[in-house]
């Protein structure tokens, strides 16, 4: 190898991929704010940002569980994701992957936290691994969306 080739460096990590953070302060307590998550019926109710009406819902919340969500947006629009569950932790934490029908090759990941704060929670969800800056503005939005209606939800 001559001197003007270069290696890349052993155990250099890959270009980071965005990641998005959000937090809530919710009324409720966690096991509630848990259930919300992980019931189908009541997922039903709340998942997806104010445009969105779900249409279906199924998840079987176990590690190497799945989960599916399909979503139809004002405009008619189907959206449908699913993903599997990496840790479940009742009442506290929930990590699963994240892929779009539609995209599986750009599979991402999210990890929701619930801690119990003042007798309410206080709700950490970080989705990560995004496939580029427009992905993770529309899960930013999407999930903002989603959060502003769980809290309504469970208050």
């Amino acid at each position: 190898m001559s001197s003007a080739e270069k290696k890349p460096a052993e155990g250099t990590a890959p270009s980071a991929k965005p990641a998005l953070m959000l937090r809530r302060k919710l009324t409720a307590p966690p096991a509630r704010v848990y259930e919300a998550w992980t019931d189908p019926a009541q997922l039903m109710q709340w998942f997806g940002p104010e445009n969105v009406t779900m249409s279906h819902a199924e998840c079987e919340c176990r590690v190497g569980g799945y989960f599916r969500a399909v979503m139809i947006e004002d405009t008619g629009d189907r959206h449908e994701v699913s993903g599997t569950y990496k840790e479940v932790v009742p009442n506290e934490k929930l990590v699963f992957s994240w892929a779009w029908v539609t995209t599986p090759e750009r599979e991402s990941q999210v990890t929701v936290r619930l801690k119990e704060e003042d007798g309410g929670t206080l709700l950490t969800l970080i989705h990560e691994q995004l496939f580029d800056e427009a992905a993770k503005a529309g899960h930013t939005h999407g999930w903002t969306g989603s959060l502003d209606k769980l809290e309504k939800f469970v208050a």
